[in-house]
């Protein structure tokens, strides 16, 4: 009687995990890269403001291929580890005609604390290949959207803040469509021939 008690709740939650793995293989491989109607399915139109102040949009990026990573200024761990690992990529691909061309996109989830002031600041730290992206929150909203992307606002006890957020690195080929999720744990020199690939 227990052991019937616990398959029902077992077999849903296999269903479930099952379900969650495959969605994730669909999105997120590179054969999922269009759809049946010939659209992108990761990725699209977005206009947004840099940390200097000044209008980017996908098409600013055609003809090089690019990196996106959504995080946030506040963010205690994730975003820095991972803004230093693609620095270290970006310092491996070398100064060469197509290294220069590389750019990886750090698109704020935060845009009410995240202003192109703060993420310049920020930024200083990092590769100047890195680029920092803000808005207002319908336009931030918009690319978090096509892009499949997750995230969202957690309350803290002391009346702050923290965002929930997906933690993948995107990899864009030259033309702004989706390759797949970069492994930005390789050794930095494979990661850099890896992204030069795609010019």
């Amino acid at each position: 009687m227990v052991n019937r008690r616990l398959v029902l709740p077992l077999v849903v939650f296999l269903f479930g995990a099952l379900a969650l793995a495959a969605a994730a293989i669909l999105t997120f491989s590179p054969g999922a890269r269009t759809t049946s109607s010939g659209t992108a399915s990761v990725g699209g139109p977005f206009t947004l403001t840099t940390q200097d102040g000044k209008p980017l949009s996908d098409t600013d990026l055609k003809g090089s291929p690019f990196l996106v990573f959504f995080g946030f200024t506040h963010c205690p761990d994730i975003c820095p580890t991972k803004l230093f690992e693609i620095s270290e990529v970006l310092r491996a691909a070398g100064d060469g005609d197509k290294a220069k061309k590389l750019k990886a996109l750090f698109i704020t989830v935060d845009p009410e604390r995240d202003t192109p002031e703060t993420m310049k600041s920020y930024l200083g730290s990092f590769d100047s290949r890195i680029v920092g992206l803000s808005g207002d929150r319908p336009a931030i909203d918009a690319a978090i959207k096509a892009y499949r992307a997750y995230a969202k606002k957690v309350p803290l006890k002391d009346g702050d803040y923290t965002m929930d957020h997906t933690a993948l690195v995107y990899l864009m080929d030259k033309d702004g469509g989706f390759v797949g999720a970069f492994n930005i744990e390789q050794p930095p020199a494979q990661a850099a021939a890896e992204w030069l690939r795609h010019f």
